[in-house]
């Protein structure tokens, strides 16, 4: 009986240490960007300067898109953009 407390006692510690398993599964990246007003913007709470350009539309090019899209994601009914 005794034996089995300690495996229970080393099992829920085993389960508790292991709550934060998450903290160490990143990797540390220098960020290039930083500073970058073209990406991040002049504020933590606006807009990058990149959202500013605009670019014309090209029809042709959604005919291939929905296309590439139901080929992709066929047989799926929320997957292809409806018409």
């Amino acid at each position: 009986m005794k034996f089995n407390k300690i495996v229970a006692f080393v099992a829920g510690l085993a389960l508790l240490s292991s709550c934060d398993y998450q903290k160490y599964n990143h990797i540390e990246q220098k960020d290039l960007n930083t500073g970058n007003e073209l990406v991040y913007g002049v504020s933590p709470d606006s807009l990058p300067r990149q959202m500013s350009l605009k670019y014309e539309a090209k029809p042709e090019l959604e005919t291939r898109v929905n296309d590439i899209r139901a080929k992709l994601y066929s047989g799926t009914t929320n997957a292809v953009v409806k018409q």
